[in-house]
């Protein structure tokens, strides 16, 4: 029998299920469709999991190199692996049981299939009838919803010659689920999941080389965010090979060992370690959802929608990974309150994506929010940049981590902030008052204004503030 709803949610990750619980409190009648665990990509394969391992790493690193330096007399240290997977999906799963507990309070009904969309039937003379295909044994549904959102999300790429096998050759997905850590490993990619995962497999103990085509390491962060990330990870013992092209027809692997040649500086360089990460963004997922039974139009397999996040049928709307952009969970869940604001209001909720905070969680963190100084000044700013280091800051003296900095970035003219950017200990929780900072349009003299407690990390950031117009007190 088909079923009416207000609104069909395709995919139950983070934008997904948080559009269902915006459309639930303003009292549409609401059905998510999930493949997979409620929770999607985030909860169970790359935002949580992940940083459960970097924590584990964390505190392995500390333990065994840094504990003495406390006046911490600890004997020998050792890693059991298995206590550490079993510890981040024990993570995962109250996180997961919160999110069932919350479809349950919101009387949203949750579809353990996949959703496909269908062109106009005798169900509805447009196309957005959901077509259910059943995981768990039963019968399939059909979905009669008057809106759609489309929050399919996206999965790991690859590239040419370097096929995911899940033993040799691994996406961050399968890197997750080790059963035990491999000697060495090479990281194919040196954005933003590339150096969480050098970094965190380093602190395990792993030998880690970063191959990376771009000229610099996380080529998307301001410069001196990616030099200083460079330089800390050289000095803990990465190694790194920067504008280096991967030939995939060059890869040979066996039963220990994994070898592949990049081309470097126009000479051919050989690498070999036990396993290969390949970690070069991500796509979207968009087959066999129905999108050719629709008017919607994709670019570069993403799909396009306007900033009401409409797709060019207007009842359907799409969010999160699968229209590209920010990918990133928090941005999802904003863009699927305002896709469902809007469905309830007509009214449009845009989204300033220069106010998006973005961190790093390796060791050293790394975190920023708005446009770094070569994009302010190739759109034509005169600019004034304040930078002061965690040296100079006592809490990170006390805490054992000083390197790093904060780096403010402000226009000469109007004194508005267009950018600030984080490395050093902490700074993933404290970019969120740079971000507010850029929400309230507060300049650096109200950021210095703002009295910061002593001792404390955040210390840097009014430091920083003051460094804009040369009144830095303790540098």
């Amino acid at each position: 029998m088909a079923q009416d709803y207000d609104l069909v949610i395709l995919g139950g990750g983070t934008g997904g299920y948080v559009a269902a619980i915006r459309a639930a409190q303003l009292g549409l009648k609401t059905a998510v469709v999930e493949k997979g665990n409620l929770g999607g990509t985030c909860l169970h394969k790359g935002c949580i999991p992940s940083k459960a391992l970097l924590r584990s790493a964390e505190v392995f690193r500390t333990a065994k190199h840094h504990a003495a330096d406390f006046g911490v007399k600890t004997g020998e240290v050792t890693l059991e692996f298995g206590r550490v997977q079993e510890r981040k999906q024990d993570v995962v799963n109250q996180l997961y049981k919160g999110v069932q507990a919350l479809m349950k309070k919101g009387k949203i009904d949750v579809y353990e299939g996949f959703g496909r969309i269908l062109g106009p039937s005798i169900f509805s003379p447009m196309p957005g009838t959901v077509s259910v295909e059943m995981t768990n044994g039963e019968e399939n549904e059909m979905l009669i919803p008057k809106n759609v959102i489309i929050a399919t999300g996206s999965r790991p790429r690859t590239l040419p010659g370097l096929d995911i096998d899940g033993d040799r050759i691994m996406s961050s997905d399968e890197a997750l689920s080790l059963e035990e850590l491999p000697s060495s490993i090479l990281i194919v990619g040196g954005g933003v999941i590339g150096i969480e995962w050098a970094s965190m497999l380093h602190d395990f103990g792993v030998d880690v080389t970063v191959i990376e085509y771009a000229d610099r390491i996380l080529p998307t962060e301001d410069e001196d965010i990616s030099k200083e990330m460079l330089k800390l990870l050289k000095k803990k013992g990465i190694k790194f090979a920067t504008g280096a092209k991967v030939m995939g027809d060059t890869l040979q692997k066996d039963e220990e060992s994994v070898t592949i040649q990049a081309e470097l500086g126009g000479k051919s360089q050989t690498f070999t370690a036990e396993k290969m990460l390949v970690s070069v963004g991500r796509q979207a997922n968009v087959e066999n959802i129905g999108l050719e039974n629709t008017e919607i139009q994709t670019d570069k397999g993403f799909i396009q929608v306007k900033r009401t996040f409409q797709t060019k049928e207007a009842h359907i709307y799409a969010i999160g990974d699968v229209i590209g952009g920010l990918q990133l969970a928090h941005v999802a869940s904003h863009e699927g309150i305002a896709a469902v604001e809007h469905i309830h209001t007509e009214t449009a909720h845009s989204i300033n994506y220069d106010h998006v905070s973005r961190c790093i969680y390796s060791s050293p963190e790394a975190a920023s929010v708005g446009i770094t100084e070569a994009q302010a000044k190739e759109q034509g700013y005169d600019v004034k940049i304040g930078k002061f280091p965690f040296t100079a800051i006592g809490k990170a003296l006390v805490y054992g981590e000083s390197d790093g900095f904060v780096k403010i970035i402000s226009d000469k003219a109007t004194n508005d902030l267009l950018g600030v950017h984080m490395i050093g200990p902490h700074v993933t929780d404290m970019i969120s008052e740079a971000g507010l900072a850029m929400v309230l349009d507060a300049t650096p003299w109200e950021v210095a204004e703002t009295i910061h407690p002593h001792p404390s990390l955040s210390e840097v950031i009014g430091e920083a503030a003051l460094a804009v117009d040369d009144k830095a007190i303790h540098m």
